[in-house]
């Protein structure tokens, strides 16, 4: 912009020429010489040489934008892209409609808490009809743990909605859209993404699932992140939504750095439960945690389950009660307890879930 010629900005006729005659042929020679050396260079009075660079200032200069008008831009792209709901009502008003398209988002949580019952929830939903609330679309769930249970996957919709799964052979169908994939490992699954990207357009996939990630990339590390960050940009150029999982890792007592993604601004928080947690964090290090848009975590606080909006570029911070049931997980209140402070990252485990013993490698 700053390149721009003085004689294509629109200035009176005799102000160009005087410009034009003493070499002052951009916006960038104009800018940068003081309103007096201007004066005394084009022997122009105050009030022309401050006219004339306003104007010069006005034509070059970025158009400005509001707050209010970046918000709003916001949300209406993230409406055009469209969301996947989670059928959770508080949560899916905490993240604006639900899961985003073109997006990572990643359940972060100990083994057994409920993140592939919260996949297969999410599966379920993309395969519904659209006039039941789904996206009538299919699912790749990469299966790594080999966690994924079709029994499971039809008791859920069986009792989440009896109306389609007792119509005969509409079980079957809705099974038959999520197509299972068990990658040996992340060269593997790294080799399949072409795969993937034809599947997309060949057979309406509108959900991705990984679960899960750290299980995925275990044993890849002997180049630190060098390949889990280029995992990370490839699959967020899907414009569908994308829902990983991930497991934690033991937090030793001298490590002191934690994922602060988020400052809460509200005076309600959850009790202080430190001296029944495990020191957790989430696995795959910080350079993963920035390939991540929306982190989800799911933890236990007293006996209690949580699943917890740790990092959102639109939500605050908020924590949830779930319990899970023969349809799946459900949440006990839709109004989500706001989380302030290092509680926004702290990942609480006080039960015999299992914490993963990742590779030493892995980035910490």
């Amino acid at each position: 912009m700053a390149s721009r010629l003085i004689s294509e900005m629109g200035l009176p006729k005799s102000i160009a020429n005087v410009f034009a005659a003493r070499s002052i042929k951009t916006a960038k020679d104009a800018l940068s010489l003081t309103e007096f050396d201007l004066m005394e260079l084009a022997d122009m009075g105050l009030a022309e040489v401050t006219s004339a660079l306003a104007h010069i200032s006005e034509r070059v200069s970025p158009p400005y934008q509001t707050a209010l008008s970046l918000l709003e831009q916001r949300i209406q792209n993230e409406q055009l892209a469209g969301h996947l709901p989670t059928g959770l009502k508080g949560l899916d008003e905490a993240l604006f409609g639900g899961i985003p398209f073109g997006v990572i988002t990643e359940l972060v949580g100990p083994a057994g808490i409920g993140k592939t019952q919260f996949c297969l929830k999410l599966s379920l939903l993309a395969s519904l009809p659209t006039r039941h609330g789904g996206l009538d679309a299919q699912v790749i769930y990469i299966d790594v743990e080999s966690k994924f249970s079709s029994k499971r996957l039809i008791e859920i919709g069986a009792q989440s909605f009896p109306e389609i799964f007792y119509t005969r052979g509409m079980a079957q169908e809705m099974a038959g859209r999520i197509l299972v994939l068990r990658p040996a490992s992340l060269a593997e699954f790294t080799e399949s993404l072409q795969q993937i990207k034809l599947l997309l357009l060949e057979r309406r996939v509108k959900l991705l699932v990984i679960d899960s990630m750290a299980a995925l990339t275990s044993g890849e590390f002997e180049h630190g992140a060098s390949k889990i960050n280029p995992l990370g940009w490839h699959i967020s150029f899907l414009k569908i939504p994308i829902v990983v999982t991930n497991q934690v890792r033991s937090q030793s007592s001298d490590d002191t750095w934690r994922y602060n993604f988020q400052v809460g601004t509200r005076h309600r928080d959850l009790e202080d439960t430190s001296k029944y947690d495990s020191q957790l964090i989430a696995a795959l290090g910080i350079h993963w945690a920035h390939a991540v848009t929306i982190r989800l975590i799911l933890e236990t606080i007293s006996g209690e389950r949580f699943i917890k909006v740790a990092k959102s570029p639109m939500s605050p911070a908020l924590a949830f009660p779930f319990s899970i049931t023969s349809s799946g997980i459900s949440l006990l209140n839709d109004d989500g307890i706001e989380v302030v402070g290092q509680e926004i990252s702290t990942i609480h485990c006080d039960g015999d879930y299992l914490i993963i013993k990742l590779d030493p490698q892995m980035p910490q």
